[in-house]
């Protein structure tokens, strides 16, 4: 038995399918734990597949291939090195579990699956695993641990159990997707299991862009009273050494480093950044290239795409039709060169006019409406995918979420391209993240300090410019009336008179949610883009297109 012990928490990134390359990782953030003398490393949440692997892991060679690394992992705990602790699908009697083990000597010490299986959001664990009985403590040292998984923190009865059982510490291995509410989250269920306990909490989250999921660590150690011991920053991999000895009221955690939250854009900008430069890197892109067009989105795109890639992996393209203005060139061209990325500019009006001819026989007699505007918008998707297709670079597509809530997007135009940054980002936050980002340089990103566009990006009206003196809101409400209706229909799912109730035109509301409803086929063929609200299109918002419900 000892009276002390040092416990190193892995915050690192982990590849999902990737198994060779994040035992490689654990081995490594393993040894840099060990020249800080820890006995014990804590590393995330099915850390040996990645997370979250959903029908991937279905697959018998996948399983097997997890099985093999998290023996190989153990087989190098014989060098006497520190123990360590990690998470991986596990086949066992004929059951697939979410499972984490205690691996030292040389072999797998002990193995815990986890109990409460999250079934909603974008989470579908009930889908391919089946949970575990509750968990006994694993005892180390003369400690005894208790290992919950993720979910298992956050209802009383893992923990309970555990305390019931002796447990005098409680270790959560996670992947814990981030969105903009999530950090009070988690400290408050936290705090609730350490009031009902009274045990220390180590959190250890992963860190890392996973397709539409970004998990951005911020793992914390919270003692007896609530008391922060430790905050690893967020968006951050980082293995931090935390040391704890054995009082009188039991084991607790010697004070460390406590990084300082983020503020509130500032986390939004980085977990686009982060997003962003993980789907292109575990994707083995080049870089990327985006339509340039002189408005907002396509600007805040740019910049996060340099911020996460560098300059010379971002290209753009400004496709000026008979209807751009020259305020827009002035500004396209401006946000390039304060970006330091390169910049064509191809011209549409030969497309607009060789469709025009194509079509003229069969639109004879018709007046000119959105018809004419979509194909200019598709003229341009075809152009971009051209470049996309020739340079190999992936196409990032630049549409928030008022606009394809509402469906103000054009399938196979706009909306084309393997990734968007702004998808779950509503246009008001798209005025801040601009402002934000002018008078703000964080720290460790790849892309120039100062303006990174012009200060008319921001004031000018809206405008997709396909017709003369077009702005948005010619067919929409105001973006913070829209954007304030959206988030009560899709953040809150609020019926109708309850929005009314909170000061919005019941007209207005009623014109909202029908444009929502039908928007939906477009969603549907939508790119990914990276979760940022705890109400994202995809996943988290499962509607039917043919859906016949009307609001009175």
């Amino acid at each position: 038995m000892t009276d002390k012990i040092k416990i190193a928490l892995a915050q690192i990134n982990p590849k999902l399918g990737d198994v060779a390359g994040n035992v490689a990782r654990i081995n490594a953030a393993r040894a840099a734990a060990a020249t800080g003398g820890a006995d014990l490393v804590l590393a995330p949440e099915l850390v040996v597949s990645g997370y979250p692997p959903e029908d991937l892991v279905l697959k018998p060679a996948f399983q097997d291939a997890c099985r093999k690394g998290v023996e190989q992992l153990a087989r190098e705990t014989a060098d006497g090195g520190p123990a360590v602790i990690v998470g991986a699908p596990w086949m066992e009697e004929g059951k697939l579990h979410n499972a984490a083990f205690l691996l030292g000597e040389g072999k797998i010490l002990a193995k815990r699956f986890k109990y409460d299986l999250p079934n909603y959001g974008v989470f579908d664990e009930k889908r391919v695993f089946v949970p575990g009985p509750l968990p006994e403590p694993v005892e180390f040292n003369g400690l005894k641990l208790g290992l919950m998984i993720c979910e298992d923190l956050w209802f009383a009865t893992t923990s309970g159990h555990l305390k019931k059982k002796g447990a005098e510490l409680l270790l959560v291995p996670n992947g814990s997707p981030y969105d903009h509410d999530k950090p009070n989250q988690r400290f408050e269920i936290a705090g609730a299991r350490q009031d009902e306990t009274d045990l220390p909490i180590v959190y250890l989250n992963q860190m890392g862009g996973q397709d539409e999921l970004v998990f951005d660590g911020d793992s914390f150690v919270m003692d007896r009273g609530k008391a922060i011991k430790a905050r690893l920053p967020a968006f951050e991999e980082k293995i931090a050494i935390t040391q704890w000895q054995r009082g009188n009221e039991g084991w607790m955690c010697l004070p460390g480093d406590v990084a300082q939250p983020l503020a509130p854009l500032e986390s939004i900008y980085r977990a686009m950044v982060l997003g962003l430069s993980d789907y292109v890197r575990k994707n083995g892109f080049p870089g990327v290239l985006l339509g340039l067009s002189g408005g907002i989105d396509s600007a805040l795109s740019a910049a996060v795409a340099v911020d996460a890639l560098g300059p010379d992996k971002v290209h753009a393209v400004m496709m000026p039709s008979p209807y751009t203005s020259h305020d827009s060139l002035e500004d396209a061209a401006a946000c390039a060169k304060l970006l330091g990325i390169s910049y064509d500019i191809v011209s549409i009006e030969p497309a607009m006019k060789a469709f025009e001819a194509m079509l003229a026989g069969v639109f004879a007699g018709r007046q000119q409406d959105t018809t004419e505007e979509n194909i200019q918008s598709r003229a341009r998707g075809v152009t971009l995918m051209a470049m996309s297709n020739k340079l190999g670079h992936m196409l990032l597509t630049t549409g928030n979420k008022s606009e394809m809530s509402v469906g103000y997007a054009t399938l196979y135009g706009d909306m084309c391209g393997g990734y968007s940054v702004l998808k779950d980002i509503y246009k008001m936050t798209v005025f801040a993240l601009c402002r934000w980002r002018n008078a703000h340089m964080p720290a460790g990103l790849a892309g120039p300090g100062g303006l990174v566009m012009p200060e008319r990006v921001i004031t000018k009206p809206p405008s997709a410019e396909l017709k003369p003196d077009q702005t948005d809101q010619d067919t929409l409400p105001p973006y913070d009336v829209l954007d304030g209706i959206l988030t009560c229909l899709v953040e809150e799912e609020m019926a109708v008179d309850q929005i009314v109730a909170k000061g919005y035109d019941r007209a207005t509301v009623l014109r909202v949610w029908r444009m929502l409803d039908l928007a939906e086929y477009k969603r549907r063929q939508a790119p990914p883009g990276v979760k940022i609200s705890r109400r994202a299109f995809g996943k988290d918002r499962r509607y039917p297109i043919t859906n016949g419900f009307r609001p009175q």
